[in-house]
C-alpha cells in the first residue's frame, strides 16, 4: 500500500506543480527549456505511474475490503465510462464538446474516478480513485484562478466532435472487450 501512496504522491504531485506553485513551474520551464522541462516532467510522472501500477497490483493481492458494492454498480460504471473515452478524445479535438466542458480531460478523470469508486470497495481502490477524483476537482477549481497559456490547437469544427465520438466509442469498446482485462486483469463486463 505504501508503494501505491508514494506513486500517487509523485504522479499527482508532479501534475500539481501548476496548481500550488505556478511561478515555480515557470522558473523550472525557463531554467531547463521546453524540452528539458518536458523530459523531467515525463520521467518523474512515469516513475510515479509505475509505482502506482505496481503498488495497486500488490495491494490487490491481499485486499482490505471497506465496503461491498452492489452488483448493479458495475453496470453503472460501464455506462459512466462511455463518455469518459469521448471526453478524453475531445480534449484534443476542439469542438462543441470541448467548449461546453471547458476542460474535458479533467471531466473525464473525475467521471472515471467516480465510476470506479462506485464499483470497487477495497481500501486500495478508495485511495487510488479517490486521490485522482480529489486532484481533478482541485485542479479544475485552480484553473478558474490561473491564467491559461495559449496553446496551438486544431481549428474548431463540428467534424472534431464527430471524430471524438467515433474514436471515443471505439476506444471504449476496445477497453471493455479486450484491453481492461489485458492491462488491469479485471473483466469489466461478464
Amino acid at each position: 500500500m505504501l508503494q501505491l501512496i508514494i506513486g500517487l504522491a509523485i504522479f499527482l504531485g508532479m501534475h500539481s506543480i501548476a496548481i500550488v506553485a505556478p511561478q515555480g513551474r515557470d522558473r523550472l520551464f525557463a531554467q531547463f527549456g521546453p524540452l528539458g522541462w518536458r523530459a523531467i516532467y515525463s520521467i518523474v510522472s512515469i516513475a510515479g505511474f509505475v509505482l502506482i501500477v505496481h503498488g495497486y497490483a500488490v495491494a490487490r493481492l491481499s485486499p482490505t475490503m471497506i465496503w461491498q458494492p452492489p452488483a448493479f454498480m458495475s453496470h453503472i460504471t460501464a455506462l459512466l465510462m462511455l463518455p469518459v473515452f469521448i471526453f478524453l478524445v475531445a480534449a484534443y479535438m476542439p469542438g462543441k464538446i470541448q467548449s461546453a466542458l471547458k476542460h474535458p480531460m479533467l471531466v473525464a478523470v473525475k467521471l472515471w474516478a467516480l465510476a470506479h469508486l462506485l464499483a470497487n470497495g477495497m481500501l486500495a481502490d478508495i485511495i487510488l480513485f479517490g486521490s485522482f477524483l480529489a486532484w481533478a476537482v482541485v485542479d479544475r477549481i485552480s484553473l478558474k484562478r490561473r491564467t491559461q497559456k495559449a496553446m496551438v490547437s486544431m481549428p474548431v469544427t463540428g467534424a472534431n466532435d464527430i471524430i471524438a465520438i467515433i474514436v471515443g466509442i471505439g476506444l471504449y469498446c476496445a477497453f471493455v472487450l479486450h484491453l481492461h482485462v489485458a492491462l488491469i486483469g479485471v473483466r469489466p463486463i461478464g
